[in-house]
């Protein structure tokens, strides 16, 4: 079970620090992994005032080249080098906004194995896919591609994390059925168990994203196929992700 938080651009350095101290108590007895994804000028200060705890820290994002002209980009090797654990791969808004692909997504993915970053893979379709009936059809292509090259291994050592988000529930306020979205997260693991085997897919944490609080986590989390979810906005409010952290 991992519960992870998408701070997205939100909280200056100072305030990611002060917000993470009030985490640390809150969180201390939580049994699931817990993990901050917070912007990269706070991943410092984030980094140090959680050394010692049970919370990880994520990038939001990386480049997949090692190092070059890249103007404005971060490769894996500098935050593997500040001590961040996992980084968020393929996130909807990085697809819609800044052209990710599921290619990119591969890349990125290799170069975060190659780093010894936890990658949390996003895929999800659109509303209008879902209305078109073709939501298994996307998420299995963009699952698979995801992961071309990426030795079994790393799935039986929990190297990998897959988080389904369906793009029209994410900062709508709209969720996904708890049915709907473990039927996804159900799709998501038969697909692991064709390209590797069941111990493999068995592994391999399931998260669901998409407009998670703390009224609907347990529920969520308590279906068969779903192990933990990727939060947006209620990561914010430190009450509500503690909430959400223990369910």
């Amino acid at each position: 079970m991992i519960v992870a938080g998408n701070w997205k651009m939100n909280k200056t350095p100072s305030e990611a620090v002060a917000f993470v101290k009030e985490l640390i108590p809150k969180l201390a007895g939580a049994k699931a992994e817990v993990v901050v994804g917070v912007p990269y000028v706070a991943l410092p200060g984030v980094v140090e005032a959680l050394k010692g705890t049970n919370i990880k820290v994520a990038a939001q994002n990386m480049h997949y080249e090692e190092k070059g002209a890249y103007t404005g980009e971060i490769a894996a090797g500098m935050l593997r080098d500040i001590g961040v654990d996992y980084v968020i791969i393929g996130h909807s808004e990085r697809r819609q906004y800044f052209g990710e692909t599921d290619v990119s997504v591969n890349k990125k993915v290799h170069a975060a194995i190659g780093a010894k970053l936890i990658p949390i893979v996003c895929v999800g379709e659109s509303l209008e896919e879902r209305e078109q009936g073709v939501t298994a059809e996307i998420v299995r292509r963009q699952v698979k591609i995801a992961l071309l090259g990426v030795d079994r291994s790393l799935l039986l050592d929990s190297k990998l994390v897959i988080a389904y988000e369906p793009i029209w529930a994410i900062g709508t306020g709209k969720t996904a059925t708890n049915e709907q979205a473990d039927e996804v997260c159900r799709t998501i693991r038969a697909l692991l168990a064709e390209l590797y085997d069941k111990d493999a897919a068995a592994k391999v944490s399931i998260q669901y994203g998409g407009s998670v609080t703390a009224a609907n986590a347990k529920e969520l989390f308590a279906m068969p196929d779903i192990n933990g979810g990727l939060v947006g906005g209620a990561s914010l409010k430190a009450d509500d992700f503690e909430v959400i952290a223990n369910a």
